[in-house]
C-alpha cells in the first residue's frame, strides 16, 4: 500500500522556505577514480552545494515551430481540452482529458516511508512549483497556412467528437509565416509551403523571427517564452571552420546568406538573441558548436535532440536490461512504418539519415559500460529502417528484433511489435521539455567555494530522458539508459528541497536501525 500526497514540507535545517524562494543545502557524493601505477584507486568524495529555487510561477508562452503539424495541433488540443474540462464520446464510452505520458504531469516520486512501512509518493510537479500546462499560451510558426482546427482535422489524431468541440477555439488560431529553405527538407513538402516569410536574406529572416518572439511575448503579456522545434526533420548541415564552429562564424554566415545555414539554425539563433530557451525536437544538427557558444555567451538554455517517445524508449530500457543481466546483444534491427507527414518527409534519403543517426546511437553508453561482454570498439549490429506508408496515418507501427548471445554460445531472440499513435506520445514530451526548461530558469546553485548563485550550464542535459540524442557539454558522458536519465532530473529536484536520492538498500527492513541522527545544517 502507498499514499499519494499533494503537499509536503521538508523538516530539516538544510532547507529554508521563503516567501518567493526555497534555499537548500545538499551534499553530493561521488566516487572519483585515479590510476596509481597498475592499481585503480576509488576515492569516495563529497561536495557541498546550495540550491535556490524561485517559487513564483510565471505566465509562460510556448512557441512551436511547425505548430500546424500533427504534434503541434495535438499539443494545442490537449492543453485546451484539459483547460476547458471537455469530455467526448468514443466507441468505448465517454473519455476525459488527461496528460498521460507526461513525466511532469502523470508520474510520481517516492518521498519515503512511514513507520509502518507504507510508502509515500508525491506528483513530480509538486516537488517544486511548476507551470501548469493548461495555463500555457501557445503560438508558433508553420510553412502551411491552415488554421489549427483544419490542421487538426488533417492530422486525424483526435476523435471526431473532440475535434468538433475544439474547433471553435482552434479555428481562431493561425500560424505565423515561417521560413522555408527547400534544400533542407524533402521536395515532397513543397506543396505544403504556402505560409512563408517574404523571400529575402537570412539576416532578414533572423530579424523577422526575433520580432515574432518579441511581439508574441508582448501581445500576451508573458513573463517568459520557450521556443521548441517540432517541424520537419532537416538534413544535416555542414560543420566546419569558417561556417559555424564559433558564435562569430554563425552570425557572419547568416549575414552573408550562407547556403549551409538551415531554418532551424535561424530559429535557434533568434531565440538565443531574444534570451529565449530553445529546444530542438528533431534529429538534425541544429545546435552546432557556434550556436552552443552563442548560448553560453548569452546564458540562454538550449536542449536537444529529437523527441524520444516510443520505440527508442523501449530500446534504451531493453538493452539496459540485457547488458545489466550479462546478456550480449549481437543484433538490433528496427523497422518503422509511419504514415503522417513526418514519415513522408523522412522518405527522402538525407532527412532519413538525420533520423537514423539519432536512433542508432541510443545503446552506445550501455555497450561501453560492460567490457566483459564487449571488447573495446565492438558493437552490436544496429540497423534502423523507416518506410512511409500513408494508410498508417499517425498510428505508427514499430517492429524490433533483438538477437543476443547467452551462456555457452546459445542465442536468445526477442521480437517486439509496437503500435502507437505517434503524436499522442510526442505531445506530452513537448510539454515536459518546455515546463522543465522553464523550471531550470528559476533554479540556481552555489558551491562551497562560490560567493554568488549562478545558473547551470546552458546545455540542459537534464532533458535527456525526453530526447533520443541528448546533447552534452564539458566532457560529460552521454547517458541513454532511461532510468538513469529519469533519476538525473528527479534527484536534482529533490536536492532543491534538501532531500537525498532515495536509498534502495532498504536496511530499515533488513537490520536493526541505529538511533536516528538529527538533521544538522551542513
Amino acid at each position: 500500500m502507498s499514499n499519494l500526497v499533494q503537499n509536503f514540507k521538508v523538516n530539516s535545517a538544510n532547507v529554508q522556505y521563503g516567501k518567493d524562494e526555497i534555499v537548500s543545502e545538499y551534499v553530493y557524493s561521488r566516487n572519483e577514480i585515479t590510476q596509481e601505477g597498475n592499481a585503480t584507486v576509488v576515492k569516495p568524495s563529497s561536495y557541498k552545494y546550495s540550491f535556490k529555487t524561485n517559487t513564483k510561477v510565471p505566465k509562460m508562452g510556448l512557441m512551436l515551430v511547425g505548430i500546424a503539424g500533427n504534434n503541434g495541433t495535438t499539443v494545442v488540443g490537449t492543453c485546451l481540452a484539459n483547460k476547458l474540462g471537455l469530455t467526448w464520446k468514443t466507441k468505448c464510452g465517454e473519455q476525459k482529458p488527461n496528460y498521460f505520458g507526461s513525466l511532469t504531469q502523470a508520474t510520481t516520486v517516492r518521498l519515503g516511508a512511514t513507520a509502518d512501512g507504507k510508502e509515500v509518493f508525491t506528483p513530480f510537479n509538486k516537488i517544486v512549483p511548476m507551470v501548469n500546462p493548461s495555463d500555457l499560451v501557445i503560438g508558433g510558426w508553420d510553412i502551411n497556412n491552415l488554421n489549427l482546427a483544419d490542421a487538426m482535422n488533417r492530422a486525424g489524431v483526435f476523435e471526431y467528437d473532440l475535434q468538433r468541440q475544439l474547433r471553435p477555439y482552434m479555428e481562431k488560431m493561425q500560424p505565423l509565416p515561417s521560413i522555408y529553405y527547400p534544400d533542407f527538407i524533402a521536395a515532397n513538402q513543397n506543396d505544403r509551403a504556402n505560409n512563408l516569410v517574404p523571400k529575402g536574406t537570412k539576416q532578414q529572416d533572423l530579424e523577422r523571427i526575433r520580432g515574432d518572439i518579441r511581439n508574441f511575448k508582448k501581445a500576451n503579456n508573458l513573463d517568459t517564452v520557450v521556443v521548441l522545434w517540432t517541424a520537419n526533420t532537416e538534413r544535416f548541415t555542414d560543420v566546419r571552420p569558417g561556417l559555424n564552429m564559433t558564435s562569430e562564424e554563425v552570425l557572419a554566415a547568416i549575414a552573408r546568406n550562407d547556403p549551409e545555414i538551415s531554418p532551424s539554425n535561424i530559429f535557434a539563433v533568434a531565440s538565443i538573441l531574444e534570451n529565449t530557451p530553445y529546444i530542438n525536437g528533431s534529429p538534425q544538427n541544429t545546435l552546432v558548436p557556434g550556436v552552443i557558444e552563442l548560448a553560453q555567451k548569452k546564458h540562454v538554455y538550449i536542449g536537444g535532440d529529437d523527441f524520444k517517445s516510443g520505440q527508442t524508449k523501449m530500446k534504451s530500457v531493453l538493452v539496459d536490461f540485457l547488458i545489466g543481466a550479462g546478456i550480449k546483444p549481437r543484433s538490433i534491427v528496427s523497422w518503422n512504418h509511419l504514415g503522417n507527414n513526418d514519415g513522408k518527409n523522412l522518405s527522402a534519403p538525407e532527412q532519413f539519415r538525420s533520423k537514423e543517426i539519432s536512433k542508432s546511437n541510443v545503446v552506445d553508453d550501455m555497450v561501453a559500460s560492460n567490457q566483459i561482454l564487449y571488447k573495446p570498439g565492438e558493437h552490436p549490429d544496429h540497423v534502423v529502417v523507416i518506410k512511409y506508408v500513408p494508410h498508417v496515418g499517425d498510428g505508427k507501427r514499430a517492429m524490433d528484433e533483438y538477437v543476443s548471445e547467452i551462456a555457452m554460445g546459445g542465442e536468445s531472440v526477442i521480437t517486439l511489435y509496437n503500435l502507437c499513435q505517434d503524436s499522442l506520445l510526442a505531445a506530452p514530451l513537448i510539454l515536459d521539455l518546455a515546463l522543465i526548461t522553464e523550471l531550470f530558469t528559476r533554479i540556481t546553485y552555489k558551491t562551497s567555494d562560490m560567493t554568488q548563485f549562478q545558473q547551470f550550464d546552458v546545455v540542459l542535459t537534464f532533458l535527456s530522458y525526453l530526447l533520443k540524442a541528448p546533447l552534452t557539454q564539458n566532457g560529460a558522458p552521454i547517458v541513454n539508459a532511461l532510468f538513469k536519465q529519469q533519476k538525473m532530473v528527479t534527484n536534482v529536484l529533490l536536492a532543491c528541497v534538501g532531500l537525498n536520492p532515495e536509498n534502495e538498500a532498504q536496511l530499515e527492513y533488513k537490520t536493526r536501525l541505529p538511533k536516528a541522527v538529527v538533521a544538522a545544517k551542513l
